[in-house]
């Protein structure tokens, strides 16, 4: 009678877990249509005045945008960059702060390896190139996107770039810059981590969570999925929405697995029964995203990624929990996103299986319980698993100034995992405050001085 019981308690759980990310899914889709439809409209029934307004940037004058070293925003899971959702922003319009802001659209749930390729050939241009080797392994073609002109294509080590990951981005560019060091691009053999001027992470997903194994996830490997679970939810609807194939629906958001070519034209019928069974695509080769989000999938990419000694990192990391009593619990009812609030719940309670051996030696579950509903505030302030990478906590900002290259600079900030994105009026103040200051930090702290060089001196 109790394991029916327990069983019934599961399946609700997941009926309304399933409902609330459904449901905030829609507003989003919605959202979007709604405000393309309204600006369509107001073209359509009121024709621009060109002499009305000036550009905030256009009176300054002194500065060229193409002189700037691009900042460049990387989404997290199941974002999205400029081009999709019509012109909803990801980061709720701070790309609007800087003349010099790239937002790249990267796969929403492929891999951190997969979307770090990507990011590559949408700044350098060409076609994506993810590797003959992962390609075989995975089961995917080699080939993916082309980029006609990239969007930064005199990338190099002179012409540096800042970068600004939410969430899983920020891991996704700690990836490329260690395959920038690796040489790992054919054709490119100059490549280097100082290409990568900062990293700046809000809410980076630097060793995992533990939110993976309430989705779904098993915490005895960190790579397979439990029988029924939300992340099977998305699995099959995942593999249904590409298998159709349908343009306009895939102009407007892709998952990112047209690699795989899980389309009816390319599958047919039997092709998509093998996927929604598990024996082919994404799902079964393991090549997407929340098998790297788990801790023991963050351990793996971490023990190849370093920490470079020219390159700034500042990473804010977010917390919606506190103490009472000595019991961890949510910090707010209504500051919690409802998409969140199980979630921040869930996570202060989590307890790693007694039976199943610990994702690393040394591991506590209360040091997890501290989260934003998505990630454990341990995982977000700075690398430190397999092996904690040097860092600095931040106070007050005069702490860190100047800055020094090669530090994990962090910050704990009272925030839910998307307080910072997609809704600007949510975060209200907060929002500008945070935004301001990574960008000033780009603009005017952060910069690598290079040596003089006298006649018939070189520096080694």
């Amino acid at each position: 009678m109790i394991r029916w019981w327990i069983t019934a308690l599961q399946l609700t759980e997941l009926f309304v877990s399933s409902m609330v990310h459904l449901i905030y899914a829609i507003y989003v889709f919605s959202t979007a249509v709604a405000g393309d439809l309204s600006q369509t409209l107001n073209e359509y029934f009121f024709k621009p005045n060109v002499n009305i307004g000036v550009k905030e940037g256009s009176s300054r004058g002194l500065t060229n945008a193409g002189d700037l070293p691009p900042i460049v925003l990387v989404h997290g899971i199941f974002g999205f960059g400029k081009g999709r959702l019509g012109g909803l922003s990801y980061f709720a319009g701070a790309e609007k702060k800087d003349e010099r802001v790239l937002v790249p659209d990267l796969g929403s749930l492929t891999s951190i390896y997969d979307r770090a390729r990507e990011l590559f050939y949408y700044l350098k241009g060409g076609q994506v190139d993810y590797g003959e080797e992962h390609s075989k392994a995975c089961g995917h073609s080699q080939f993916g996107r082309i980029y006609n002109q990239g969007h930064y294509p005199e990338w190099d080590e002179d012409h540096p770039i800042h970068f600004v990951g939410h969430s899983a981005g920020a891991q996704v560019v700690r990836v490329l810059q260690q395959m920038l060091a690796d040489k790992a691009f054919k054709g490119y053999e100059n490549t280097s981590e100082n290409w990568v001027l900062s990293i700046t992470a809000l809410s980076g997903a630097f060793n995992g969570t533990t939110r993976t194994y309430f989705d779904g996830m098993q915490p005895e490997d960190g790579r397979s999925m439990k029988p029924i679970c939300l992340l099977q939810l998305l699995r099959l609807g995942v593999i249904v929405y590409d298998w159709f194939d349908i343009p306009w629906l895939k102009a407007y958001y892709n998952f990112g697995f047209d690699h795989f070519n899980m389309t009816w034209k390319k599958m047919g019928v039997w092709g998509l029964v093998d996927c929604l069974l598990g024996n082919a695509g994404p799902f079964a080769s393991g090549d997407w995203i929340l098998p790297d989000l788990t801790i023991q999938g963050s351990i793996r990419l971490n023990s190849h990624l370093n920490t470079f000694p020219s390159t700034y990192y500042f990473s804010y990391a977010t917390k919606r929990t506190r103490k009472i009593m000595g019991v961890t619990v949510p910090s707010s009812i209504l500051g919690i996103h409802p998409l969140l609030f199980i979630r921040v719940l869930q996570m202060t309670q989590w307890r790693h299986p007694p039976d199943a051996t610990p994702p690393y030696k040394g591991y506590m579950d209360e040091d997890w319980e501290d989260n934003d509903g998505a990630l454990n505030t341990i995982s977000m302030t700075h690398p430190r698993l397999p092996v904690e990478h040097p860092s600095h906590l931040v106070v007050k900002d005069f702490e860190c100034q100047p800055l020094q290259p090669g530090i994990w600079y962090y910050k704990i900030v009272e925030a839910d995992h998307i307080f910072f994105i997609i809704n600007r009026e949510r975060a209200g103040v907060q929002f500008d405050l945070l935004y301001d200051k990574i960008f000033e930090r780009c603009r005017k702290h952060v910069f690598r001085k290079a040596l003089p060089t006298v006649p018939n001196q070189v520096h080694e």
